[in-house]
């Protein structure tokens, strides 16, 4: 396995990145790996080698380069202090869906001009992340095959951008991951983003993982939940088998 660290040239500045490849001149499946809150960091790399040894290309990008290079400082904390809540949620409203759709096509254009990636690309995000994914197969939909949200917080909220709103615009596959046990996707958003995916007609799984938390697929959180977790991988492995080998 390679691990090489990009850059890459967006609308807003140069995203700062790392590329995970396998070993061997491929071509071989991308997948672009999009962090919680806390941004990029080791566990995350562990998670894209994961994936480079099922035999995918794994982007992850920086989502806040705006904000300076990976890693950001003062990202450990406890949402109990609230210093630390006000610097993570501000670092969150920085990723207005306008930005994010510039990022996302920028990561796409990045993976489609390596000699190593071939075909759709493959997207699988975390609590906020969840969101983006959704966002980034809405805004390219000819261009992703699958996405992915795992405990991905307010999918469904009564906003005119709510990611909810986007799915009929998605071509590819999405599957969804939710713990029963998340303040931040109440039983009540998860049924108005099922009604939203079932009208759309988009291929699509919703699934409630029983007794997990937010945050619960990340290893080093404090709700880390192995056998969650581990089902989480078996999906993700499942949805990208079927979806970026053909």
């Amino acid at each position: 396995m390679a691990r090489q660290d990009v850059e890459i040239p967006t609308a807003d500045g140069t995203m700062d990145a790392q590329l995970h490849s396998p070993e061997g001149a491929g071509p071989w499946p991308a997948v672009i790996l999009l962090t919680d809150a806390m941004g990029s960091r080791p566990t995350y790399e562990k998670m894209a080698q994961r994936l480079v040894a099922e035999g995918y290309v794994v982007l992850l990008p920086n989502v806040y380069y705006r904000e300076g290079r990976a890693p950001l400082p003062n990202m450990e904390g406890s949402f109990q202090d609230e210093a630390f809540r006000q610097r993570i949620f501000g670092l969150i409203a920085t990723l207005t869906p306008e930005r994010v759709k510039k990022d996302g096509a920028a990561e796409l254009d990045f993976l489609t001009g390596l000699k190593n990636v071939k075909g759709k690309a493959g997207v699988v995000g975390y609590c906020m992340g969840g969101g983006m994914a959704v966002r980034l197969a809405a805004d390219s939909p000819e261009r992703v095959a699958a996405a992915a949200s795992f405990h991905g917080g307010r999918l469904a909220t009564d906003t005119p951008d709510s990611p909810h709103r986007l799915v009929g615009k998605v071509q590819g596959e999405l599957y969804f991951g939710h713990a029963d046990q998340d303040a931040t996707m109440p039983a009540d958003a998860i049924a108005r983003l099922e009604a939203a995916l079932k009208e759309s007609g988009v291929k699509h799984q919703s699934e409630l993982y029983v007794g997990a938390r937010h945050g619960f697929a990340v290893e080093g959180s404090q709700v880390y939940d192995k056998d969650a977790a581990e089902q989480h991988w078996r999906r993700v492995l499942e949805l990208f088998g079927r979806t970026l080998r053909g």
